[in-house]
Parts: C-alpha cells; structure tokens; sequence
C-alpha cells in the first residue's frame, strides 16, 4: 500500500496518525467473512431520506410520494 501527500507538509505524527486509521479500517474490513453484509451505511439508510414526514392525502400529496432507491 502506497500513501502520497499531494498538498501540505504533514508532520511525522500526522503521517503516523493518519496512517493508524487507514490500518484499523483495512483490518475491520478483512475481518468480515465472504459474502456477509457489511455495516450499512448511513447515506444508504432509506429512512434518512424520508425522514419523519409522512406525507398527508391531498391535491399536492403526488408530488411528495417520490421515493428514490
């Protein structure tokens, strides 16, 4: 695995620091089985898209019935 800095001048512990969290997420992620579901991810989860709204019958009610997957 390579790591560039492409902007900035990073000091060593910044390097080490970030480097620490590219480490702990690659080892979380190998240690998932094959073909088991990962974390679902909170930009996925459809309920943060509907949010708490339900929408109400009514002339406009089509236009709030959107549900994208």
């Amino acid at each position: 695995m390579t790591i560039k800095v492409v902007r900035g001048n990073p000091t060593p512990e910044e390097l080490a620091a970030a480097l620490a969290v590219v480490r702990v997420r690659a080892a979380a992620a190998s240690a998932v089985p094959p073909g088991a579901p990962g974390p679902r991810d909170s930009w996925s989860d459809p309920a943060r898209l509907a949010g708490r709204h339900v929408p109400q019958p009514g002339p406009t009610s089509w236009a709030r019935t959107y549900w994208p997957a």
